[in-house]
């Protein structure tokens, strides 16, 4: 098994293993995973990493790359071409504390019911979707890599 920690610049000469989680996995700092080639691994990060899709982790014993990619999950996505509104959306599913990925003209949260009938209630379109769920993670959180969503 390979030990999976930060790493924090690129080799472009080493191919990369991948490894593929949906959010909630992401989000732990130690875990026992399985690699997409069926290899297994284990990650210990700092506490309070967040993995987006994209980053780059090592096993400093065999200097193994792996690239973490983004799951597609069942995500409830809100589109609104009034920002207002959108704003008004975002307002209160983070008074709910739950975790958004935002963008120009949509949100998206991970798929509840419930909070698809209170958004239809503020008079937004809410569809299901499958898709890869890459939240803001939070103004007080720091990742400790750089890597950061316009």
């Amino acid at each position: 098994m390979i030990c999976l920690t930060r790493k924090t610049d690129s080799d472009p000469g080493r191919k990369a293993l991948t490894l593929t989680l949906p959010w909630e996995k992401r989000i732990r700092s130690r875990l026992r995973v399985q690699l997409d080639n069926g290899q297994e691994a284990g990650l210990f990060l700092p506490r309070g990493t967040v993995l987006r899709g994209g980053d780059l982790l090592v096993d400093d014993s065999t200097s193994c790359v792996v690239r973490i990619l983004a799951a597609p999950e069942e995500v409830s996505q809100v589109s609104c071409h009034d920002t207002l509104h959108l704003a008004r959306a975002c307002y209160h599913l983070g008074n709910r504390h739950v975790f958004l990925q935002i963008d120009r003209q949509w949100v998206r949260y991970l798929h509840d019911h419930v909070l698809d009938e209170m958004v239809r209630g503020l008079g937004l379109t809410v569809t299901r979707e499958l898709a890869p769920f890459e939240p803001e993670h939070g103004a007080y959180a720091s990742e400790g890599h750089g890597h950061h969503h316009a």
